[in-house]
């Protein structure tokens, strides 16, 4: 059955008249309302700030939280639909705290020909403590209005962007690194490296045909002023030396240009001649997810097609060492498939089995594993609990390993264009961290992905 609004007009309210509208105050309630009115009293948002300035040891709403309960009481149901605020008067008598019940209260104290209205007003907290007081002014409708009612859009709080902010900073007292730039001849590839050398984060060594190099900096504005450049005749030729200049230790990070990614990683790959070490290369996508309360790494999304369980295994401290090199001491670890059970027609959940075994037996270290779980349950505590999963990883994942690339590479792209998710991608495995930027990167995101390979070579500096 549909639920009408009708209101009452002038020639129907009496003096005497009154409602009454009771409502509970949530931490939700006082962050709408501070993101609607833009208002950064602090003393609404922290409990501390509440203590040392309004001396409160809970948060406290905005006054006007509260008197704004009159504008939904007036227009919702007396006089109702219709109605016109004319004046408010209020005087504040107690503050609103988060978690408590206020009732406010509206009576017609004064009707004013030809319309108008004056109302007495009073809210009381659930302790019987008389918040405000005050009077309000109408018009009153004088045409009868019956209507069903509205159903007002849902809203959802979400945490600002900040990961990438908070990585970037990280590098703020390191040294910049030495990056072999491997053919940035167009404008995405060549403004990333020299964003990055503006801030401070990295050495650029621009490795590819001069001439084109310098064509694109002149046409997008670009200051080449101290940075080396390389000159190469073709990519081939950029991906050798960029990572001869690795292999020997000029550089301690390779970034990649405008080249394919697989012409780069064919190099890299190389056995003779490239990068590789005694442990599985791959790619681990670092993920900002407005959403998501923590920074998530899903891999490997990018490089390993269909992994096998070995292959699953140093994928997997890839990613732990890369967590602890952001700060995360013990990242928690969602081995991912369909479903949460091993079933044993579904081989990512054998395998998922296997690597958390492989981590009691000591085999991965550094992390608390837990698996097969669906990525609901491994990225939500509420629905972890409806399946009654008792899980310290379930519903608080800080690395997704994905079962193959395409669950990968399709679930990163799905946070990034359905959730504004931003991605930064490394390559780590390699003797030096790999930074994998996209044309759909955004700035930031490929600034971040710099200072990822900063974090990292700075990390290994220390072990070393």
């Amino acid at each position: 059955m549909v639920e009408m609004m009708n209101n009452r007009v002038f020639a129907e309210i009496k003096i005497g008249d009154s409602a009454t509208l009771e409502r509970t105050c949530s931490m939700k309630d006082v962050e709408l309302f501070g993101v609607a009115t833009g208002d950064l009293n602090p003393t609404h948002y922290s409990a501390e700030s509440a203590e040392k300035f309004a001396h409160h040891r809970k948060v406290v709403a905005h006054s006007m939280w509260g008197g704004s309960l009159l504008s939904a009481l007036l227009g919702n149901e007396l006089p109702g639909p219709g109605t016109v605020y004319r004046n408010q008067d209020l005087t504040f008598l107690a503050p609103v705290e988060v978690g408590d019940t206020v009732t406010v209260t509206i009576t017609v104290a004064e009707k004013i020909p030809p319309a108008d209205i004056a109302f007495d007003c009073k809210a009381v907290n659930q302790k019987g403590e008389t918040v405000y007081t005050g009077r309000a002014l109408v018009i009153a409708p004088t045409e009868k209005v019956s209507q069903p009612k509205m159903e007002l859009q849902e809203v959802a709080l979400r945490r600002r962007h900040h990961v990438f902010e908070d990585i970037i900073a990280k590098c703020t007292d390191l040294a910049p690194i030495s990056v072999a730039v491997c053919h940035p001849c167009d404008q995405v590839s060549l403004e990333g490296p020299v964003e990055a050398a503006k801030l401070g984060l990295i050495d650029p060594i621009l490795i590819g045909p001069e001439a084109k190099i310098r064509s694109v900096a002149a046409e997008f504005g670009f200051d080449l002023t101290g940075l080396r450049i390389v000159d190469t005749q073709h990519s081939h030729e950029s991906a050798e030396r960029a990572v001869a200049m690795c292999r020997s230790g000029e550089a301690e990070a390779l970034m990649k240009g405008s080249l394919h990614t697989d012409e780069m990683m064919h190099e890299v790959a190389s056995r003779d001649k490239g990068l590789r070490t005694a442990r599985r290369i791959s790619h681990v996508f670092v993920m900002d997810v407005p959403t998501y309360p923590r920074t998530l790494l899903i891999t490997d999304a990018a490089i390993n097609i269909y992994p096998t369980l070995e292959d699953k295994a140093d994928i997997l401290q890839n990613a732990i060492e890369l967590a602890h090199v952001l700060g995360v001491e013990l990242p928690k670890v969602a081995i991912l498939s369909a479903v949460e059970t091993v079933y044993p027609k579904i081989n990512s959940t054998i395998e998922a089995a296997a690597l958390c075994k492989m981590a009691d037996r000591g085999q991965i270290t550094g992390a608390l594993l837990d698996g097969p779980l669906a990525f609901d349950n491994a990225i939500s505590e509420e629905a972890a609990k409806i399946k009654k999963i008792n899980s310290p990883v379930a519903g608080r994942a800080d690395i997704l390993l994905v079962p193959d690339l395409e669950a990968g590479n399709m679930l990163a792209k799905q946070l990034s264009y359905l959730a504004e998710a931003d991605a930064a991608g490394i390559v780590l495995g390699a003797r030096v961290p790999i930074v994998l930027t996209s044309r759909a990167d955004s700035a930031k995101a490929r600034l971040a992905s710099c200072a990822v390979a900063v974090l990292f070579a700075h990390a290994r500096r220390l072990k070393a």
